[in-house]
C-alpha cells in the first residue's frame, strides 16, 4: 500500500511543482509571454490551482525569479570567480526568466536592481564613495557579460572561464596604483 501523504504535504508538493514550472515558463517566455495556462500545463495541473497557490502571475513571477543567495565568502577575486563560473555556465531558469523580463516588467527590473545593489554594497564594504561606484560598475559588468554570453552568444565569451573573467573584472574594483 502506497502512502500518499497528508493534505499539507500534497499542497506543498503542488506548490513546488508550480514554482518549478513557472521558472521554466518564465525562462522560456519572459514575464509578458508566460501565461497561467502555460505554467499549469507544465505542472500538469488545472490553471485555477496556480492562482489558488500564488494569487497572481505577478506574485508567482516575483518568487520564481528571486535571486540565489551569495556564493561563499573569502577574497573578492575568489568570490567573483565563483559567481562568474555560475554565470558563464547554463543559466538556471529563475535567472533566465529574470534577465529575459527586465526590460518589459517593472517587477523584474526592481528585483534585479535590489539584488545588484546588495551585491555592490557587499563588494564596496569599507572602500568609500569611489569604491561604491567601482562596485556598481563591476556588478553591472557581470550582468553585461551574462547577457552577452547567454542571450547574444558573443564569440569571445563562449569559452571564458570564471577565473579568467574574475581576474579581468576584479581590476575594476581596485583604484589604479
Amino acid at each position: 500500500m502506497e502512502v500518499i501523504g497528508s493534505r499539507a504535504e500534497k499542497r506543498a508538493a503542488t506548490a513546488e511543482r508550480i514554482l518549478l514550472a513557472a521558472r521554466a515558463e518564465f525562462g522560456d517566455r519572459g514575464m509578458d509571454g508566460a501565461t497561467i495556462r502555460g505554467i499549469a500545463a507544465r505542472a500538469g495541473i488545472d490553471p485555477s490551482l496556480v492562482l489558488q497557490h500564488y494569487g497572481s502571475k505577478a506574485a508567482l513571477f516575483a518568487l520564481a525569479v528571486e535571486p540565489v543567495a551569495d556564493l561563499g565568502d573569502g577574497d573578492v577575486e575568489s568570490h567573483l570567480s565563483d559567481v562568474l563560473d555560475v554565470r558563464l555556465r547554463e543559466l538556471d531558469p529563475a535567472t533566465r526568466a529574470l534577465l529575459r523580463s527586465i526590460l518589459t516588467s517593472p517587477d523584474a527590473a526592481q528585483a534585479l536592481r535590489a539584488h545588484l545593489e546588495n551585491r555592490a554594497d557587499a563588494l564596496a564594504d569599507g572602500r568609500g564613495d569611489e569604491g561604491r561606484i567601482r562596485a556598481a560598475i563591476l556588478v553591472s559588468s557581470i550582468l553585461g557579460v551574462t547577457i552577452a554570453r547567454h542571450f547574444l552568444d558573443l564569440p569571445a565569451l563562449r569559452d571564458l572561464d570564471g577565473d579568467q573573467a574574475a581576474h579581468i573584472l576584479g581590476a575594476l574594483l581596485e583604484p589604479p596604483a
